[in-house]
């Protein structure tokens, strides 16, 4: 188990797509075991494969904080609500600040684990949002996208004047 280093905003990496998981072995597993403890160690409820510089579809969440930290290989959104909620998100890979996002209350997706068995989940609230955040990191989407322009030039603003503390 090793902490691995964050790729920090605006790293081009982060809005790279993420390539889908082929090979299903004792690389992948030790890499999903890097992920949790980094995730664990930033501290965060969400991390990717992006997140520590490799380009692979590789999510691990740990929703709420006292549950087991579950890991999603190949994730996809299949079905999406139609109501929506708003949360506030931030990144590992850009500490200290946050914004408000709006999401889709309940998501359904695809995946598989770390044997390559394909998996169906349904989730709601907190984990839907995580779903959402982390896919779109796999997309190259980083969560400061989804804001204003005006919320986001802020936001950099804001994560800019902590650096120097980071």
């Amino acid at each position: 188990m090793t902490v691995r280093p964050i790729v920090r905003f605006p790293d081009r990496r982060l809005r790279a797509v993420a390539e889908p998981v082929s090979v299903f072995d004792e690389d992948l597993r030790r890499l999903a075991i890097d992920l949790a403890a980094t995730m664990h160690a930033a501290p965060g409820i969400g991390i990717t494969a992006p997140h520590i510089g490799i380009l692979k579809r590789l999510v691990v969440i740990q929703v709420p904080p006292a549950a087991e930290a579950r890991t999603y290989v190949n994730p996809v959104i299949i079905w999406a609500s139609d109501d929506m909620i708003r949360n506030a998100e931030g990144s590992v890979s850009m500490p200290g600040v946050t914004e408000d996002v709006e999401r889709h209350a309940r998501v359904r997706i695809r995946c598989q684990d770390l044997d390559g068995t394909e998996q169906i989940e349904e989730a709601d609230g907190l984990l839907a949002v995580c779903h959402q955040h982390e896919i779109d990191q796999l997309d190259g989407l980083f969560w400061i996208q989804r804001l204003s322009r005006l919320k986001r030039d802020r936001l950099i603003k804001r994560y800019e004047k902590l650096l120097p503390i980071l």
